[in-house]
């Protein structure tokens, strides 16, 4: 089931997901952690229309999230930042990123988006399909570090 909006502990589910995964998978070390806290209590703070918060889950069991943050100060007009894009193991191969990511761009379309972004890094192959296939395009490549770790970083964009 998918669930719309913040509700108690959810953050800490979006962000023991993330350091789960890219400790284990990718040697992200504490920093990438702490990383997603901050920004997604920065986030939750000033959450509001047209921001979403989607979340999936298995009963009381999360599986997954998308953020579309949409009220970033540091966004330009009418753009759109797709964040916090994750699932759980438990979750790949049943069509739920699909439908997170799915839900995400008819919410861009339902709000008159005219661009969103996202960022992430070379080797995540399944979430860059789905990313492609919802209009995304790889418009920059590079070497970087704002992960806590050195990866090839890439930035997608969507424009309406």
């Amino acid at each position: 089931m998918i669930r719309h909006g913040w509700q108690p502990g959810l953050v800490g589910e979006i962000i023991r997901a993330h350091g789960t995964y890219y400790a284990r998978e990718w040697n992200f070390p504490a920093f990438f952690e702490a990383k997603v806290a901050r920004e997604m209590g920065e986030f939750l703070a000033r959450l509001a229309p047209p921001d979403l918060l989607l979340s999936a889950w298995d009963g009381e069991t999360f599986l997954g999230s998308l953020t579309i943050d949409g009220t970033d100060p540091a966004l330009e007009p009418g753009q759109a930042h797709l964040r916090w894009f994750i699932m759980t193991d438990a979750a790949r191969g049943r069509g739920l990123g699909r439908q997170l990511v799915q839900a995400g761009m008819d919410h861009l379309h339902r709000h008159d988006f005219a661009s969103c972004y996202l960022t992430t890094f070379a080797g995540l192959d399944a979430a860059r399909r789905l990313y492609e296939q919802a209009g995304f395009t790889l418009t920059r490549e590079e070497e970087a570090q704002s992960w806590g770790t050195t990866v090839r970083e890439q930035l997608f964009t969507w424009m309406r």
